[in-house]
């Protein structure tokens, strides 16, 4: 058993720390001024080959106070009839943007930088809707642009310990998987994961993460069933999926923004099972058991540096890929290929279809 689609290089043995220079350094743009955008912000500034210099948002005075906070060459807002993502996509200065709004802007940001020659890394979930996945895909080929959805999961130490080990045998065949992300959404009603508007609701904010592994480990499903709870507001609070693969293979996964879960990968096999977590987006710690035997644990961090003051949390390693990719001329990552965003939003229309899960952009569509 192998597995389909190969590890980062980063992870090579002997490969530079993530936050190294690897060749020519890239200037980087960031789309809002959110949570994620100030995380992202910092990770970027982490590494060596990267330079921060532009963020875009709908006011100017919030483009000037990020920027400013973040060591941000330019802030862009709206004005003279151009929107702030307008403004940063013409300037010349960037070579490479990280979306970071709502996922209802996902599409329609992608695709004003990548007409405009910028390369895009997009939070997650990638688009709302699989057609939306299907067109970004095309318009980053004709324009010879790099494209990746930021799952940075793919690409750090232990999610890859965890690939290996499944790809290796260490549980046996795979005959069933589970996964969940769950918490308490302590947000008021207006925040976006409650806003139907902006595509709230679970599975896009945390099914990137859940569905991930069954999809990596076990490929394409043959059957999709969900079940679901939506809000007065009609976003999915929570829902629970049974996928059914070839061979009788089965894997069950659960989001929730209204309980709190373990966030645990289980992978279930003829010679064995694997845990992986504390959290299943971002692995540090992989156990296996076999029959007869002791269990085995492996400890893993993800740090990107060797600076106690610049740690980071985690996402440099994705932001390596995206450096490396684009300082060799690829239009899209083979650790994280646009065919495989494409396929987990084409599930996600599956799960919404039988929640009666709708967003403005199905309407549109």
């Amino acid at each position: 058993m192998s597995r389909h689609f190969p590890a980062p290089p980063s992870l090579a043995p002997g490969a530079p720390a993530p936050a190294a220079a690897t060749g020519r350094p890239l200037r980087w743009g960031i789309v809002s001024t959110g949570a994620i955008a100030a995380t992202m912000a910092g990770e970027i500034a982490l590494l060596e080959d990267a330079q921060l210099q532009a963020v875009s948002s709908r006011s100017q005075e919030s483009a000037d106070a990020f920027a400013a906070e973040h060591g941000i060459a330019r802030g862009y807002g709206g004005a003279d009839d151009l929107s702030g993502l307008q403004r940063m996509a013409a300037d010349p200065d960037v070579d490479v943007a990280y979306i970071g709004s709502p996922h209802s802007e996902h599409a329609a940001d992608a695709e004003v930088l990548l007409e405009a020659g910028k390369h895009v890394l997009c939070e997650k979930a990638f688009t709302v809707t699989a057609a939306q996945a299907r067109r970004l895909a095309d318009v980053a080929r004709a324009n010879d642009r790099f494209l990746m959805e930021a799952v940075w999961t793919r690409f750090q130490p232990g999610s890859n310990r965890v690939w290996d080990l499944v790809a290796d045998g260490a549980v046996g065949d795979v005959r069933w998987m589970s996964s969940d992300m769950g918490f308490v959404a302590d947000a008021p009603p207006e925040h976006r994961l409650w806003k139907r508007e902006l595509a709230g609701g679970a599975l896009l904010d945390l099914g990137p993460y859940s569905t991930l592994w069954p999809l990596t480990v076990l490929g394409r499903p043959e059957h999709v069933t969900a079940s679901g709870l939506l809000t007065e507001g009609g976003v999915d609070a929570q829902e629970a999926i049974t996928l059914e693969f070839s061979g009788g293979r089965h894997a069950h996964v659960t989001n929730a923004l209204n309980a709190f879960g373990p966030r645990a990968l289980h992978v279930a096999g003829t010679e064995g099972w694997l845990r992986a977590g504390p959290n299943l987006h971002r692995v540090t710690e992989v156990t296996v058991q076999r029959p007869g035997e002791d269990p085995h644990t492996e400890l893993f961090d993800d740090r990107p540096t060797g600076d106690a003051t610049a740690q980071g949390r985690g996402y440099v390693w994705q932001l390596r890929e995206v450096t490396r990719c684009i300082q060799e001329g690829l239009t899209e990552s083979p650790t994280m290929p646009l065919a495989d965003s494409i396929a987990s939003m084409e599930l996600f229309d599956a799960v919404r279809e039988q929640l009666g899960l709708r967003y403005p952009a199905d309407d549109d569509a």
